[in-house]
């Protein structure tokens, strides 16, 4: 059920539940779990734990409930399209007008994770608005996490910060600035989504993970093509994931699928994908832990991205 890493350590495969929007949570929790996954990245949204719903605090037990009674961990994710705005997706953000909503809102996140047991809570830094210098984003932007990680210190609970193309924080030495400008906290770490690492990074995916082992608490995964933000099922892109996985080896959180387009078919395109994962798996344990591949193409740098950011 969960696979083996490739120093013989256990990957979690996860699934994020933004891929089964059409589904009751708890639906969704029971298909996971039968269909072999050992996590869930919960996506706060109006259908799956509406953070701003009357009963919340007794939806967060039940939950917690069938997640101890499934053998699942979880941890809280918050890119949900429309949760604070409904008519501007993603907004507001920490660096919009506005940022103290959105702060207000993974307070709430940080809380809900606290009360469920998961130890990481997703974010990203959002679009910089046009009339907002690059500096005075990046100020605003620290400002904001120092706040949040005051709260993420009291609760318990780790920040895992996602570099999304075409937002201020895009790759990896975005991250590696912000974590540079809040001191390097030990709340904060690295959500890597492989596919952007192929849509957009210098470097290859295997060697991104290898340089965001240090700061890592959350993978998700889905397959890319070079220079557009779409998420893919996997086989459809152009990454070579035996490779990803070696680099993974050790890692300890969750390995989560995020397909957040695939709603419609939500069970078939989860078994299809925890099915490619286990075989790339067993694929690496065949060719070797120690052995690293390239992409299928090749990749240089990209001139632009060609999906808005949040494509997801």
């Amino acid at each position: 059920m969960i696979g083996t890493g490739g120093q013989g350590r256990p990957l979690n495969w996860a699934y994020c539940t933004n891929g089964f929007s059409g589904h009751r949570l708890h639906e969704a929790l029971d298909l996971l779990s039968e269909l072999g996954y050992t996590g869930a990245a919960i996506t706060l949204d109006h259908g799956h734990l509406d953070p701003y719903a009357p009963g919340l605090s007794a939806q967060v037990s039940r939950i917690a409930g069938l997640l101890d009674r499934l053998g699942m961990n979880a941890v809280i994710e918050t890119g949900g399209r429309y949760t604070l705005d409904p008519r501007r997706k993603h907004h507001p953000t920490l660096i919009s007008d506005g940022a103290d909503r959105r702060a207000g809102f993974l307070n709430q996140a940080m809380r809900v994770a606290a009360d469920l047991g998961a130890p990481v809570v997703h974010l990203w830094s959002g679009i910089r608005p046009e009339d907002l210098p690059e500096e005075a984003a990046w100020a605003r932007l620290a400002r904001q996490c120092e706040g949040l990680l005051a709260t993420a210190d009291r609760l318990g609970v780790t920040l895992g910060f996602e570099p999304e193309p075409g937002m201020l924080v895009e790759d990896l030495s975005g991250f590696e600035r912000l974590s540079a400008m809040l001191g390097g906290h030990p709340r904060l770490g690295l959500t890597l989504d492989v596919g952007h690492c192929r849509c957009l990074e210098p470097d290859d995916p295997p060697a991104c993970v290898r340089r965001a082992l240090p700061y890592l608490v959350h993978v998700q995964i889905e397959d890319m093509r070079r220079g557009v933000h779409e998420h893919l099922e996997f086989g459809e892109g152009e990454i070579d994931f035996p490779p990803v996985l070696a680099a993974l080896a050790g890692y300890r959180g969750q390995v989560a699928v995020e397909l957040a387009r695939h709603s419609h078919a939500a069970p078939q395109v989860a078994r299809r994908s925890i099915a490619f994962l286990r075989k790339a798996h067993d694929e690496l344990g065949e060719k070797g832990a120690g052995r690293h591949g390239r992409d299928r193409a090749e990749g240089g740098g990209v001139a632009g991205v060609g999906t808005v950011a949040g494509g997801g």
